[in-house]
C-alpha cells in the first residue's frame, strides 16, 4: 500500500470533509523551501507549512540544538520544577518583546496560547472582585480552535456547530484604511455597554481572513481606548511573530504596548509544538496572593518542554543573524516589485504586502466562500505546478520561508500569474 492509501485507512485530517476532499499528498522529505512527495515530485513550500517554518525544512542548526538537548534532558515536569532552557527562553524573549512584557507562560500551540490569555483576562478581574465577562474581538478574526479561542474567532463555518456554548464575545470592525473611525466608535460603544475584560486582536494582519491589513496608528488608538477604560489588550502574534511583518513582532510597529502577547508557530522554527503567552507585571501581580484560589490553574503536560525550548533558542539565534534579516528584506523587496507588476491587472481587485507576506485578491463572477470552487481550482492548479499555496476563497497569499531563493520566488510569482489567467 502507498502512504496515501494507508492514510485514508487510518487518519482524520484538519479542516477536511473526507467524503469530498482529494487524497492528501504524502510528503517524504523536506529541505530548505522544498518538499518531495512519495513519488519524488518536488514542491515549493510557499506558505512555510502553515506559517511555522521560516528557516527551511530540516534545518541543521535547529536540529543540532534539539539533538544536544535530547541527549541532556528531553523533558521534565514544570510543576514544582524548572530548568535552564526555559529560563534562557524567558530571558531571550524579555530582551526582544515590547518592554512592558515581564512574565512568560508556556503552553502547547497557538490556540492554547490564546486560551491562556483569555482565561487570564477574565480571572484578572475575578481576582479583583470585579465582574467583567465580555471579550472584544475583530470581525472575521481567527484565534484558534480551542473553545475560548474559537469563541473569539469570527469565521462562522468553523464555529456554527457550537453557537450558544461560548463565552461572551462582541465584535468590532477591523480599522482598515478609510474605516478607522467606525472601528474606534464601535470599540467605545462596546466598552460603554458591556462589562469588558479584554480586547484580542491579530496585530496589523488578519491571517485566516485573507491577510487583511491595517495600519499601526489605528491599532495604537484602539489600545489607547482600552487602556483608558482598563480593558486588557491581547496581541495574538501567533502568525505575525518572529519576522513575518518585517520586524521581529508586528507590535514593534505600534506606539502602544499590549498587556499580553500570544506566540507560537515560528517560535520553534517549525520543529516542535510549543507556545508562549507573555504578560505585564501588573497582570501577574493580580494572581500573586496568599489565597491559593487566586492562582492561575492552567497547565499542560509538556509545559516548557526542554527540547522545545532548545528549538526556540536556536530559532531566535537564526532570526537575529544578519543573513536572515537580509533575507527578510530581500523577500519584501521582491514582493513589492511583484505587487507593482500585478496590482493593475484586469482580473485583480487588490494586492498588498507587509514584510514577507503578500496577498492578491482575484476578481470573481460570484461571491467566493472560504472553500469555494475558485479556491479549489486555484489550489489544484498550484499543486499541479509544484507550488504549495492555500488560497482563502479568491485571495492567494504567499508567506514563504526566509531562505527561499529568488529563483523559487520567481516561480511562485509566475505560477500565480498563470493561475490568474486560468481563472
Amino acid at each position: 500500500m502507498t502512504l496515501t492509501e494507508k492514510d485514508s485507512q487510518y487518519l482524520w485530517h484538519p479542516y477536511t470533509q473526507h467524503k469530498t476532499a482529494q487524497t492528501p499528498i504524502a510528503i517524504s522529505r523536506g529541505e530548505g523551501a522544498l518538499l518531495w512527495d512519495e513519488n519524488g515530485k518536488e514542491y515549493i513550500d510557499a506558505i512555510a507549512s502553515w506559517w511555522v517554518n521560516p528557516f527551511g525544512h530540516s534545518n541543521k542548526f535547529i536540529a543540532d540544538a534539539v539533538y544536544k538537548q535530547l541527549t541532556t534532558l528531553e523533558h521534565v515536569l514544570f510543576g514544582g520544577f524548572t530548568h535552564e532552557p526555559a529560563i534562557k527562553v524567558a530571558e531571550k524573549l524579555i530582551e526582544i518583546l515590547p518592554k512592558n512584557q515581564q512574565k512568560i507562560f508556556f503552553s502547547d500551540n497557538g490556540s492554547t496560547a490564546v486560551e491562556v490569555a483569555i482565561k487570564v483576562a477574565l480571572q484578572y478581574f475575578f481576582n479583583k472582585n470585579e465582574k467583567r465577562t465580555t471579550i472584544i474581538a475583530f470581525e472575521n478574526a481567527f484565534h484558534g480552535d480551542t473553545f475560548a479561542a474559537m469563541a473569539a474567532s469570527g469565521i462562522s463555518f468553523y464555529t456554527q456547530a457550537f453557537q450558544g456554548m461560548f463565552i461572551d464575545v462582541v465584535r468590532i470592525p477591523v480599522p482598515i484604511k478609510g474605516q478607522e473611525q467606525a472601528s474606534f466608535d464601535a470599540l467605545t460603544n462596546v466598552i460603554q455597554n458591556h462589562n469588558c475584560a479584554g480586547f484580542i486582536f491579530e496585530p496589523l494582519v488578519q491571517g485566516a481572513a485573507g491577510m487583511v491589513m491595517y495600519e499601526p496608528e489605528a491599532l495604537a488608538k484602539l489600545i489607547q481606548i482600552c487602556a483608558a477604560n482598563k480593558v486588557l489588550t491581547i496581541a495574538d502574534e501567533v502568525m505575525t511573530g518572529f519576522g513575518k511583518t518585517g520586524k521581529t513582532f508586528a507590535m514593534d510597529y505600534v506606539s502602544e504596548e499590549p498587556d499580553m502577547i500570544c506566540l507560537s508557530k515560528a517560535l520553534t522554527g517549525g520543529t516542535i509544538p510549543m507556545a508562549i503567552t507573555t504578560f505585564t507585571q501588573d497582570i501577574f501581580d493580580a494572581f500573586y496572593d496568599d489565597d491559593i484560589n487566586k492562582a492561575l490553574f492552567h497547565g499542560h503536560t509538556f509545559t516548557a518542554n526542554p527540547t522545545g525550548c532548545a528549538a526556540v533558542l536556536a530559532s531566535i539565534d537564526l532570526l537575529q543573524t544578519a543573513e536572515m534579516q537580509a533575507n527578510i528584506e530581500r523577500i519584501n523587496a521582491s514582493h513589492l516589485e511583484f505587487q507593482k507588476k500585478i496590482e493593475n491587472h484586469s482580473k485583480v481587485i487588490t494586492a498588498r504586502t507587509l514584510g514577507v507576506i503578500f496577498a492578491v485578491e482575484i476578481k470573481s463572477d460570484s461571491e467566493e466562500s472560504y472553500y469555494g470552487s475558485m479556491r479549489t481550482k486555484l489550489y489544484n492548479f498550484f499543486i499541479e505546478n509544484g507550488v504549495v499555496l492555500r488560497p482563502v476563497g479568491n485571495i492567494v497569499y504567499i508567506l514563504p520561508p526566509y531562505i527561499m531563493t529568488n529563483e523559487q520566488l520567481q516561480k511562485v510569482y509566475k505560477t500565480i500569474e498563470e493561475a490568474i489567467e486560468m481563472v
